[in-house]
């Protein structure tokens, strides 16, 4: 029996090809598929991205192409720190797969310390670094329920944002592994509150007696349907019930726009995804799609109605080894004149991002963005820490670590020509600079940038997350 390497390990560092191309055949048949490693995870959750099939035959080529696609797909479910698949030849044109993996630590308490605020600059700048702007408190996260890839999350939060949540989500329902259902319920109150924003910044508030200002209770469920490896449909219906204190409307009057302090809706929503990254949390390779077409307000005593429709187009290309570019295009559209301000959207609001407008929120009815990245590798190493930590799960440490160019661009559209943000809405907006980006134990990315915007305004960003 002979053991052939054909591709990298998803989730270490790169390893040469082997080119044996002399002793492999031309066509091969796969007798039979095992999976090691596996302690938690059910065999049928990893054999559901491999598109790889017993009794098939396959050209030699056509198999190297294959194997390589499904590590992608079995490391992005987010439950391996490393994946690999492997060929063994057993006889002139048999051969066995060998699917070895290594899991993640999948049950995490933890602890919740964070910023309420938009990104590190916004807090940092804007709130002159208030620590009453600090959410803290605890949630439990388990990542592979039973096995099955169920994701189960239960947490309760104090400081700024009051919060309680939970939710769980079962990727299939079915034998055939096609549907899937998620359930979720959020209860927050905030005692400081963003009643409007004033020269493209955001206003907060909060009352003499620090009195709550906000309460906002939301229950969804989504029906998820996956008929093949790339593409995901959801559909998600939901309930909406906030209340705002009538303090708030002394600050803003259009807070809400129905005459009430009682904003509540009933919420159903499409959405299409075509995934198909290297890598979800920080890809070099692939694409990814998004539509999503969202109705508020499904019946006449709803106090919103309105359709919204978003868009994000990403596309990562790979130049070589060390250089890839990434273009990323994200459109979002209200059919309304104007709507509450608890559903605002604009550049600065997540995912609507102009780096070098990071103290900045553009807000309007339509909004697009185009986001542009030459990133370069200058370091991919991995060490094995498994002398120092007892856990298998966390004994291999990666660092990757990228020079980036960006430049990103995009426009506002806001109908209603609010006066105090004339300054940025309705007119095209740049911004371009450098930064280094660190991915690292379980793709967590940290970002260092320094941007300059189209005002000729440069300043140094830190960051926490993949900008797309």
């Amino acid at each position: 029996m002979s053991l052939i390497t054909v591709s990298n390990v998803y989730g270490q560092e790169n390893e040469t090809v082997t080119d044996i191309l002399s002793q492999n055949p031309d066509r091969v048949v796969i007798n039979n598929i095992f999976i090691i490693g596996n302690k938690k995870t059910k065999k049928n959750i990893i054999l559901r991205e491999i598109d790889l099939q017993t009794g098939m035959y396959y050209e030699w080529e056509e198999l190297i192409s294959l194997i390589q696609e499904d590590q992608k797909k079995v490391y992005n479910l987010q439950l391996f720190n490393k994946v690999e698949i492997t060929p063994l030849i057993t006889g002139s044109d048999q051969i066995e797969l060998l699917v070895s993996v290594t899991e993640r630590w999948y049950i995490i308490p933890n602890v919740i310390l964070n910023l309420a605020d938009r990104n590190l600059a916004e807090w940092w700048t804007n709130q002159n670094r208030s620590l009453s702007r600090v959410n803290y408190g605890g949630r439990l996260v388990h990542n592979n329920v039973g096995g099955r890839n169920e994701k189960l999350r239960i947490g309760g939060q104090m400081g700024f944002i009051r919060t309680f949540e939970v939710l769980y989500n079962k990727p299939y329902i079915d034998k055939k592994q096609k549907h899937g259902l998620a359930v979720q319920a959020t209860y927050f109150t905030q005692r400081n509150l963003q009643v409007r924003s004033s020269d493209n910044r955001q206003v907060f508030y909060s009352s003499e007696d620090e009195s709550v200002l906000r309460r906002n209770r939301s229950a969804y469920l989504r029906y998820t349907y996956r008929g093949s490896f790339y593409n995901f449909h959801y559909v998600t219906a939901g309930y909406n019930s906030t209340w705002i204190d009538d303090e708030v409307f002394t600050q803003n009057p259009d807070f809400f726009l129905h005459g009430s302090n009682s904003l509540q809706y009933f919420v159903l929503g499409y959405n299409y995804r075509h995934d198909k990254r290297d890598n979800i949390l920080y890809a070099t390779q692939g694409q990814v799609l998004n539509l999503s077409l969202m109705r508020y307000g499904l019946f006449g005593g709803d106090d919103v109605q309105d359709w919204e429709f978003t868009m994000n187009a990403n596309k990562y290309t790979k130049i070589n080894e060390k250089l890839h570019v990434v273009s990323g295009l994200s459109f979002n559209a209200f059919l309304g004149q104007r709507q509450p301000f608890t559903l605002v959207r604009g550049i600065g609001y997540n995912p609507y991002f102009i780096r070098g407008y990071e103290l900045n929120v553009v807000e309007g009815q339509q909004t697009i963005v185009h986001k542009n990245s030459l990133r370069f590798k200058i370091l991919d190493l991995g060490y094995n820490i498994g002398d120092y930590v007892p856990l298998e799960e966390f004994a291999y440490f990666p660092i990757k670590l990228y020079l980036s160019g960006n430049f990103d661009h995009g426009y506002v559209t806001d109908r209603n020509n609010i006066p105090e943000n004339m300054r940025l809405t309705n007119q095209y907006l740049f911004g371009y600079g450098l930064g280094l980006d660190l991915v690292t134990l379980y793709d967590m990315v940290f970002r260092m940038e320094y941007s300059i915007n189209s005002q000729n305004d440069g300043a140094f960003f830190l960051n926490i997350r993949a900008p797309f």
